[in-house]
């Protein structure tokens, strides 16, 4: 075995620095300091009074951001950010915050994944619960890597929005997290009503303190609930399940379809069944795409939580086993699928 080549391993460096400045993002947005820095430079001690953070932490957090050029110290102490620095902030155009929460979600999960797989053991979604300051981040990181794609893409793209939209009624959003999506589609459906159902307190209270704000308390509620847990007071007009399908996927038919059947009884005639999934490709080799690399992990860290990602074609099969009529829409090239399984009128 010959050692590996200077290249190889000046690569491998800039990787390992890549993912050390990464880890070094996490904890400035975790811990809401580039936002703070944001609205003004603060010295260190400002920083610790302003966010309530221990000065010891923050002076060495400080030393890491400004090595990977996060930010600039001026000549009396304030720390001011720089432009890379900047796009971590929470609601700049683009955030860059979906990098970082994943960059350090990849470590967590890499590292459970280490410890199981001497045994096997999948100890499924509780091995979230023991990265709690991911939790709050959850939202905010699905909402800054899809809520414009949903937006510009997926809301025009399929056909059964804009027909629920004209008929009015009600969406419900299953694992709605920080509410992102109903908000956005109350906003393009404006004769939608919309209740969201999340198992995380922390999601539910952030999505209804955002309608509240919003103004859209009428239209808006969320509440602590689940694909197994669901019930409403009226026929449904939507459920959308956005990359939360392959949670509660079975590979037994017999549980697939009491899971798939349930959720279609709530819907009306002429209701929809809304999915959204990524696209776990058919033929290994396309794993090797540099856009599907991180798939090929996210699959790996769903094993550890005893889930697996799905083709688009083996959800169709399973909507019409409900007695939905399944249609396939793919965006991204291909990468991303919004699966409708539309209940007959």
């Amino acid at each position: 075995m010959t050692p590996p080549s200077d290249a190889l391993r000046q690569q491998v460096m800039q990787q390992a620095q890549g993912a050390a400045a990464l880890q070094i993002a996490f904890i400035g947005v975790a811990n809401g300091l580039f936002d703070r820095l944001a609205a003004e430079p603060l010295t260190v001690t400002a920083l610790a009074a302003a966010s309530g953070q221990d000065a010891g932490y923050l002076t060495r957090w400080a030393d890491a951001a400004f090595a990977f050029e996060y930010m600039d110290i001026d000549g009396d102490g304030a720390l001011r950010l720089t432009p890379r620095g900047e796009a971590f902030v929470s609601d700049a155009p683009g955030t860059l915050l979906p990098f970082a929460v994943g960059a350090s979600l990849t470590a967590h999960m890499a590292g459970q994944v280490a410890i199981h797989a001497h045994t096997g053991h999948q100890p499924g979604e509780a091995v979230l619960g023991q990265a709690p300051a991911m939790g709050p981040l959850f939202g905010p990181m699905l909402e800054a890597s899809f809520g414009g794609l949903f937006e510009r893409v997926i809301l025009p793209g399929v056909p059964a929005f804009a027909a629920l939209d004209a008929r009015g009624g009600l969406a419900v959003d299953l694992g709605c997290g920080n509410g992102w999506y109903l908000h956005r589609l109350v906003a393009g459906c404006p004769h939608l009503r919309g209740v969201g159902l999340d198992f995380s307190a922390v999601g539910v209270a952030q999505a209804n303190a955002r309608a509240a704000a919003a103004g859209l308390g009428d239209r808006l509620s969320f509440r602590e609930g689940d694909v197994f847990h669901f019930t409403v007071d009226e026929p449904v007009d939507l459920i959308a399940m956005n990359r939360a399908l392959h949670h509660v996927w079975s590979d037994d038919p017999v549980e697939r379809r009491a899971v798939l059947g349930g959720l279609a009884s709530h819907l009306a005639p002429g209701g929809a069944l809304v999915i959204w999934e990524p696209v776990w490709p058919a033929d290994r080799a396309e794993l090797r795409a540099p856009a599907r690399r991180g798939l090929a992990f996210q699959n790996l860290s769903e094993h550890v939580q005893g889930n697996r990602l799905l083709h688009p074609d083996e959800i169709a099969a399973a909507l019409a086993e409900a007695g939905l009529t399944p249609e396939v829409y793919r965006f991204v090239e291909g990468r991303e699928a919004v699966i409708v399984g539309t209940r007959p009128a």
